[in-house]
């Protein structure tokens, strides 16, 4: 691939913004300065560096980040900031967007691609892709309370009962709830509806893949195949 043609495919710009990177000397090529836009570039196994950070060849950009509170899963956001800031300039320019939303205050495990196939595979109802959430609630949680929930709590505008695939006491005032479903504010009704209020929410999974441990809020890295093979997804 012509070198000016990859570095707009990664969000650095149109085709004449990539040409002057690469004339100025500011893009080298595993390790190596590269001032020719049309060079041809075996992309396998590549990384390549622009202004000193190095980037890996990614056919798509799939990522994962530990969404703290305060921000949107938008691209439009309309009263906070769009968790897609927390991202350099070129992913944001490669068109990514979030799989999914978690409310402005939310946190944890959000992924974020410009995969389409991946995407749809978690997105779709079909599939039934488990989500882990770990819920503080309002009053102690009890065993009544999980029962409902396991059974199926009815919800407003909601013509069937919304079960839970697990339910457990994490502590006196913690719950781990995983859903199947992505509906909204899902996590928050049907604890409302099993008797109790979520005062805080934070993501812990999807599917067999948890959020890095080492991972702060707000910070973000590439999804390794692993990653997707946990996500239930072989591109």
């Amino acid at each position: 691939m012509q070198l000016e043609r990859l570095l707009q495919k990664h969000g650095f710009g149109t085709r004449k913004a990539c040409r002057a990177l690469v004339r100025h000397e500011r893009v080298a090529v595993n390790g190596a300065i590269c001032d020719d836009p049309f060079a041809e570039i075996d992309t396998a196994g590549l990384i390549f560096t622009v202004d000193g950070t190095d980037w890996p060849y990614a056919e798509f950009a799939s990522l994962v980040l530990h969404k703290p509170a305060g921000y949107e899963c938008s691209r439009k956001p309309q009263h906070h900031p769009s968790v897609l800031e927390l991202l350099p300039l070129p992913l944001r320019e490669r068109g990514v967007q979030p799989i999914g939303r978690l409310d402005e205050d939310t946190t944890g495990l959000l992924l974020i691609t410009d995969d389409g196939q991946l995407n749809h595979v978690l997105s779709s109802a079909k599939r039934k892709v488990p989500k882990v959430y770990l819920a503080t609630t309002k009053h102690p949680v009890d065993q009544e309370q999980l029962d409902k929930l396991l059974a199926g709590v009815l919800l407003n505008d909601e013509p069937e009962l919304i079960s839970a695939a697990a339910a457990e006491i994490a502590g006196e005032n913690l719950l781990r709830l995983t859903v199947t479903e992505g509906k909204y504010h899902q996590v928050k009704r049907m604890v409302a509806a099993a008797g109790n209020r979520v005062e805080a929410l934070h993501r812990e999974a999807v599917g067999e893949f948890a959020l890095p441990a080492d991972l702060k809020p707000g910070e973000w890295r590439w999804l390794a195949a692993v990653d997707l093979q946990k996500l239930g997804y072989s591109p």
